[in-house]
């Protein structure tokens, strides 16, 4: 079975471009997976989750993307189709996983099969939350991305316990317990 991770990136002060880290948040306390996954909030680290893409076979990547369509659109692209864009890329977190690839080239290394699934964003501004356009496209995000999972032959499971909303994820970033 292959080594698969599950790696949110973005920047939660920066309003919809944390839809990724609420998502693997998300799954973290809601799902079960089996075999299992590992699901990683790689924030804004960029270049420095150049080793994380040695250790895996499969990265499925979430984002915030700018593409030029409407917000909330939801985009699933092969990363192999993203490489090479070096620093026209966007946001600081995606040059530097962009860039993890290119790296990763030049050192003669394996690159782990990967893809991007992206949302576009409706409004970036400083706050931490979700804009309402990406409030209401949460749920539909996380569907295509239990969806993606399970094409892995990889069963989710729905924990048992309380359901943890976004509202609660987003709250807990606010105000983190100690």
């Amino acid at each position: 079975m292959k080594k698969i991770a599950v790696l949110g990136v973005g920047n939660i002060l920066e309003l919809d471009d944390g839809i990724a880290i609420y998502a693997t948040k998300y799954l973290e306390h809601n799902y079960t997976f089996q075999p299992s996954i590992d699901l990683i909030n790689g924030g804004v680290e960029g270049i420095n989750l150049l080793n994380l893409f040695m250790e895996y076979d499969y990265i499925l990547i979430l984002d915030a993307i700018e593409i030029d369509d409407t917000p909330g659109a939801i985009y699933h692209i092969p990363s192999h189709k993203l490489t090479g864009y070096g620093l026209n890329s966007g946001g600081a977190h995606e040059i530097g996983v962009l860039q993890c690839f290119d790296i990763l080239e030049l050192m003669g290394k394996e690159l782990p099969e990967s893809s991007v699934l992206g949302i576009v964003p409706a409004k970036i501004d400083v706050k931490i939350g979700l804009s309402d356009t990406m409030h209401k496209q949460f749920a539909v995000y996380i569907e295509k991305l239990l969806e993606i999972i399970q094409g892995f032959g990889i069963t989710v499971t729905k924990k048992d316990s309380n359901i943890v909303t976004v509202d609660a994820i987003i709250e807990e970033f606010i105000n983190p317990k100690r």
